[in-house]
């Protein structure tokens, strides 16, 4: 199976690291992030990647082309340019690394990878900024058993804040913020059918609204 992973959006929420990079690049213990969900992944036997690139593609291109070297030791000889690359981390990953534009929404760039899938060709789907402790196999084997168009993950959503409650200026009550969430919400890994991009209309589409909702209107 292949795994198409978003790494398109401009990160404005990490504003002070994406001025210079895309947010999958952002690092996480001397590693970008999409490195560490690739490597979720992998442990899972998923080694096809198709990375839908936007904002500042061509950082995450560079780093690809050049991993061997940048995660690996090498001797450079000057007078000959001979370079030799010493025996290290080489992940065994096939890894398309697309252009899918600068301002697509989310939709709209799974929709021009539309041509990358067979038909009735089932793969994972998920954001360049989540990673996670899941059990891809268990995902898949769920996906598998309904034969339904579409699987999501959900987890609960913590309380954001704790409350205190008071009796003139006496507190009363204090309640540090509840891991008892306020409900489900999207985890961020699908496994998907093509058949889904049919409902996506186009670059302007984000996923996570008219087709996500079309798909749960049709059941």
């Amino acid at each position: 199976m292949k795994a198409v992973i978003l790494a398109g959006g401009f990160g404005t929420r990490l504003s002070e690291e994406t001025k210079v990079k895309p947010k999958p690049m952002v690092e996480i213990g001397g590693k970008p992030i999409l490195w560490h969900i690739m490597k979720i992944f992998s442990a899972y036997g998923i080694k096809e990647f198709i990375i839908a690139l936007g904002y500042k593609g061509e950082y995450i291109k560079e780093y690809f082309y050049n991993y061997s070297a940048i995660n690996n030791d090498i001797t450079v000889d000057l007078l000959t340019g001979e370079t030799t690359i010493h025996d290290g981390e080489n992940p065994d990953w096939k890894i398309h690394l697309i252009d899918t534009g600068l301002n697509t929404q989310t939709g709209g760039r799974l929709k021009r990878l539309e041509h990358w899938f067979k038909d009735d060709e089932s793969f994972y789907f998920t954001y360049g900024d989540g990673v996670a402790d899941i059990d891809l196999n268990e995902l898949y084997k769920f996906h598998q058993s309904h034969g339904r168009l579409a699987t999501v993950t959900t987890v609960k959503s913590p309380a954001r804040f704790g409350r205190i409650t008071f009796n003139d200026d006496i507190v009363t009550e204090f309640y540090e913020k509840s891991n008892q969430a306020a409900g489900w919400i999207n985890g961020g890994y699908f496994v998907l059918r093509k058949d889904v991009i049919k409902y996506i209309d186009g670059d302007d589409t984000p996923w996570e609204r008219d087709p996500v909702e079309r798909l749960v209107a049709d059941g």
